[in-house]
């Protein structure tokens, strides 16, 4: 028995349970930031890089959420699977890759500013990937997550419910 879920986005289930596991990611890092920090920072609700990484977590929820829903077996869960495995592959390398490339200009733009007059240049970015161990947190997030809420959608919604 396929499981009917009603709605556009307030009511689809598998946007549902990436979006949870997004904002449970990102609350993980303003919480991680409060605790090291003793300041709370908003900016990192809503930041790249970092544990766990929230790319992960919604692409590995969104994937959970449609084995459950539509089966392990079928060509949509080998969709999400492989929208899954590109983005945490992605996070892992090529951002990882592009932030400590920022790191280094960033370095090179400062001394070169204590010699040269160089005009003013806003530092790039560096938090912009994941290691492999931030990748693999934000997937046991990503799938704790879509399991609890498809599994909480499916119980919530399913036919003879008050």
């Amino acid at each position: 028995m396929q499981p009917h879920f009603p709605g556009a986005i307030v009511g689809n289930v598998w946007i549902l349970a990436g979006f949870a596991a997004w904002m449970t990611a990102q609350f993980c890092k303003l919480l991680s930031s409060v605790i090291q920090r003793r300041d709370v920072d908003f900016a990192y609700f809503v930041s790249t890089g970092g544990m766990p990484s929230a790319h992960s977590a919604t692409v590995s929820s969104l994937a959970t959420a449609v084995g459950i829903t539509e089966g392990f077996d079928t060509a949509t869960f080998a969709v999400a699977f492989a929208l899954a495995a590109i983005t945490m592959f992605d996070a892992s390398t090529v951002r990882l890759a592009a932030g400590r490339q920022a790191r280094i200009l960033n370095q090179i733009v400062q001394e070169m500013r204590q010699t040269h007059k160089l005009p003013p240049f806003p530092k790039l970015k560096e938090l912009l990937g994941h290691t492999r161990f931030e990748v693999l947190m934000g997937m046991a997030v990503g799938i704790l997550v879509g399991a609890n809420v498809t599994l909480w959608w499916m119980v919530t919604h399913s036919e003879g419910t008050p």
